[in-house]
């Protein structure tokens, strides 16, 4: 395959993973689909897991992969590269986006692990009260639902949380492996030039 054909083969995926980790990170500040909890936290009452606001899939998986994606699609200009100063910068803006990723990745991992923000209560803690019951489960709780009742408000916040930081880790995992595949087609086009028979 040539250089800037592959580029063009990273960049597309590049850009849908991009919107959905933007998506995804925009729909983890309404928990239950509901604006009072962000507008809550606001007002200075913490009721937004704080995974939420490192913005890790708005800032990381979203716009520090997006824009390398740009480059990397410009490079591809009709299935080839327009010269090797482009695959080389490729390689840069590659590089940007692995860093994005793997913040998006860690934001992720600490929310799953983490748990949730929201107002529970067990058989040990009766009274009901805001805070995070699965911080210190090392993420067990991932595999017993039993203990996802624990949280009362808001409504499937566990469901809600969990689904959407797997979809931003399993996204960061893509966007990681994919910007690392355009560092070595960079690699590779600028050391032995583009599939174009001129180079310009």
């Amino acid at each position: 395959m040539c250089t800037g054909a592959c580029s063009k083969f990273v960049a597309i995926p590049l850009y849908i993973l991009s919107v959905v980790s933007v998506i995804c990170n925009i729909m983890l500040f309404f928990p239950g689909f509901d604006t009072k909890y962000a507008a809550a936290d606001m007002d200075g009452q913490e009721q937004l897991t704080p995974e939420v606001k490192y913005m890790g899939g708005l800032i990381g998986g979203g716009i520090l992969v997006l824009i390398p994606a740009i480059h990397i699609h410009l490079t591809s200009a009709n299935k080839c590269c327009a010269n090797r100063c482009g695959m080389f910068l490729s390689i840069g803006f590659a590089t940007v986006g692995v860093v994005g990723a793997l913040f998006s990745l860690s934001v992720a991992s600490l929310g799953l692990a983490n748990g949730p923000l929201c107002r529970w209560r067990n058989v040990n803690n009766p009274i009901a009260q805001w805070g995070r019951p699965f911080e210190n489960s090392d993420g067990s709780y991932l595999t017993n639902k039993e203990m996802w009742k624990w949280c009362e408000i808001p409504d499937n916040v566990v469901e809600f949380n969990v689904g959407l930081f797997s979809t931003l880790l399993v996204a960061a995992c893509l966007e990681v492996v994919l910007c690392l595949i355009q560092m070595i087609n960079g690699l590779f086009g600028c050391i032995c030039g583009t599939c174009s028979s001129k180079e310009q």
